[in-house]
């Protein structure tokens, strides 16, 4: 059957990273975001994605853009910022404003600022680091709930983040079900590999029992 959304938000909250990342593997996924980690290594999210895609200043004035007012809860801001790490793209006043909203997170290819405050509030970041400079009169909007690419992957509106202490996942939506059930598989094999190891077996054993080393492989068709 089917999942809905619900579901599968509540299905990915029991899935770790490394889970998911395993079981994109074996279906020839590529959702793993290169560089794009948590300001601190306990934030969690997972949510679906709301993209906005920015480009240099030229002639023009630049743009930030107004949109937070706009979002909610389950939803993660997905900023392709062309990885730039000399102008930010986040700072005070949208993580004050996203966490009043229950906004899941936020994920930038590029830095942010004003870390103290989502600190404060534990409210989700993953970017490429922080620097206090602004991307005002830098950066222009360029697209919003178009494709984008954070950290190498292509994260399409809609599309499912899963992010934690080891980084941040993208999960094309069409395909949440079956990665799902294979992280799941993953997560469930690599329990048993540690139960089995507490009651004294050997990593070698517990390994091949559970065929451990075919587990992220992947697997046409």
């Amino acid at each position: 059957m089917t999942m809905d959304d619900h579901a599968v938000q509540a299905a990915l909250r029991e899935l770790s990273c490394t889970d998911v990342s395993d079981a994109m593997d074996r279906l020839g996924i590529n959702g793993q975001c290169l560089g794009i980690m948590p300001l601190d290594r306990t934030f969690r999210l997972v949510g679906q994605a709301w993209t906005l895609r920015y480009g240099p200043v030229g002639e023009d004035p630049g743009t930030v853009g107004d949109y937070i007012d706009d979002l909610g809860a389950a939803q993660v801001v997905v900023l392709d910022n062309q990885g730039r790490m000399d102008a930010t793209v986040w700072g005070d006043l949208l993580t004050s404003t996203a966490s009043r909203n229950n906004v899941a997170g936020t994920v930038i290819d590029g830095v942010c600022r004003d870390v103290d405050r989502a600190l404060e509030l534990g409210y989700p970041i993953y970017a490429r680091g922080n620097w206090m400079r602004t991307g005002k009169d830098r950066v222009r909007v360029e697209a919003t709930g178009e494709p984008v690419s954070i950290g190498g992957v292509r994260v399409e509106a809609g599309d499912w983040l899963v992010g934690d202490g080891d980084g941040v996942v993208s999960i094309p939506r069409a395909r949440a079900e079956e990665v799902i059930t294979a992280a799941e598989e993953i997560r469930d094999a690599e329990e048993r590999i540690r139960q089995a190891v507490a009651e004294g077996r050997t990593l070698r054993e517990a390994r091949s029992e559970v065929g451990y080393h075919r587990l992220q492989t992947y697997r046409a068709g």
